[in-house]
């Protein structure tokens, strides 16, 4: 297919380079200039995976990039500017879309901005730096649109990068969401050196609360036990590449949100979207705890006594 991929950090170029490993003639739309440039004239991205060999990829800027002509247009983008770049697009071809979060300005699932063409969501725990080094892995596609997801199924699915088909695309998007938020809060623990045993609790605790929000919506449970759900949760929340596990441990030691993203370098998903789901959570009528910890930490409260507030609510079943 001719693809072209919107965005070029980290996670939209690994993504073209298992397009590119199946053959596929794909363009990476960049918003900076210089970016584009440097990846034509060099084979590496300047900014981010810049280790990875990307010789073969048409690098261009976003307003330049053939999206009229494209059969896919791949977006991955952070959630803040995904509203803005789907209004945008040219053309008819079918969306995919790799951004895990909500529109910040409505908290409307980033699937429901796409109008006019069909649209499907990737996830899943997948590290760009692992994909890009040719590490194995596995992902969930997930659309209304059944044709469509099996179609993209057999596009990228390959000997490292096995692809499964999920119907329930409002679970996928959720768990997407959400998994980065209770990351943050996991790399609090971690920041305050409280252990495994709390860690893995919290973790526990997180997916449980996940799936309450799921359930409001409609999404089915099983959703969340699998590759979106279970599956990324486990590797945000635990491998040094997280962000947002990184993040959460930064402000635990007394970091700032702005200083940890400086520290970084990178878009920290769970930081925009933390308060959109508090929000989405409240107008559900659905409790979210450590969605709401991690929220007021993030106005100021402090970390320490946030888990004494948390360990200490009043005990229940699980």
């Amino acid at each position: 297919m001719e693809v072209v991929v919107v965005g070029g950090g980290s996670w939209g170029c690994a993504f073209a380079l298992v397009l590119r490993e199946r053959g596929h003639a794909v363009s990476l739309a960049c918003r900076d200039p210089e970016q584009a440039r440097a990846i034509r004239e060099t084979g590496r991205n300047p900014r981010y995976l810049e280790l990875a060999d990307l010789s073969g990829l048409a690098a261009t800027t976003i307003p330049e990039a053939p999206v009229e002509a494209a059969e896919l247009v791949v977006l991955a983008v952070p959630s803040r500017a995904f509203a803005e770049v789907a209004a945008a697009l040219p053309g008819a071809a079918p969306v995919l879309s790799l951004t895990k979060g909500l529109d910040p300005a409505t908290g409307r699932r980033l699937s429901t901005l796409v109008e006019g063409r069909p649209v499907a969501v990737l996830s899943g725990p997948n590290f760009a730096e692992e994909i890009a080094q040719g590490l194995p892995a596995a992902a969930v596609i997930a659309s209304e649109d059944g044709f469509l997801a099996g179609r993209l199924q057999h596009a990228v699915s390959s000997p490292l990068f096995r692809a499964y088909v999920n119907s329930d695309l409002a679970g996928v998007e959720l768990c997407a969401a959400s998994k980065n938020v209770i990351a943050l809060a996991a790399g609090a623990v971690d920041g305050l050196g409280l252990g495994d045993n709390a860690k893995a609790a919290l973790i526990t605790r997180g997916l449980a609360e996940m799936a309450r929000l799921g359930e409001a919506f409609g999404a089915r449970p099983e959703t969340f036990a699998g590759l979106a759900g279970m599956g990324d949760l486990i590797v945000t929340c635990w491998s040094s590449h997280g962000r947002n596990r990184r993040a959460g441990e930064l402000i635990a030691r007394g970091a700032t949100a702005a200083e940890a993203v400086e520290a970084i370098g990178q878009v920290v998903e769970g930081l925009t979207t933390a308060p959109v789901l508090r929000d989405l959570s409240h107008r559900a009528g659905v409790e979210l705890p450590i969605t709401e910890g991690v929220c007021r930490v993030l106005d100021g409260e402090d970390v320490a006594s946030l888990v004494t507030s948390l360990m200490g609510r009043e005990p229940t079943e699980e």
